[in-house]
């Protein structure tokens, strides 16, 4: 760490360069940099209707009304739920060491409540996506025999 006032060859120092100074400049250089290479080694294919302005009330070029998989809602709500548990037990970790076994067996009933949802969850097959290479998914139909797909129908 340079200090307040110190002498680098002719010139005074008159700032403090610490490590987060230093982390700061290292992360523009690195968004700098990946901009850069982006701009460089990205293929561009630009057309009309990619570079025009998108407004409301115009057409699309493709048809808007694509199938919707319900299975990624599923993903959304373990995520919040798995989340939320990491929230719940912050405080706990922060005050880990003025709780009792009481503390930690609450803790521990929580983590294991939360664990056994997930596992049902797996068990029941709720977290597979159904693609191409699956079987029992039939992709002519326009709408699927099981209860985890919606598709729009026209």
């Amino acid at each position: 760490m340079i200090k307040y006032g110190s002498h680098i060859g002719l010139y005074t120092c008159n700032f403090i360069v610490s490590s987060l100074t230093i982390l700061l400049i290292i992360i523009a250089i690195i968004a700098v940099l990946f901009l850069v290479l982006n701009f460089l080694l990205a293929p561009h294919n630009p057309y009309q209707e990619k570079e025009s302005a998108f407004e409301c009330g115009f057409h699309s070029f493709l048809q808007s009304r694509s199938p919707f998989n319900v299975t990624f809602f599923v993903y959304g709500i373990l995520y919040l739920i798995f989340d939320l548990e990491i929230i719940l037990l912050y405080p706990y970790a922060v005050s880990m060491y003025e709780n009792d076994i009481y503390g930690l067996i609450v803790v521990i009933i929580f983590t294991c409540i939360i664990s056994i949802g997930f596992i049902y969850e797996i068990g029941k097959n709720a977290l597979k996506i159904a693609s191409r290479q699956d079987k029992s998914f039939n992709f002519n139909s326009k709408v699927s025999s099981g209860p985890s797909h919606i598709y729009y129908l026209d």
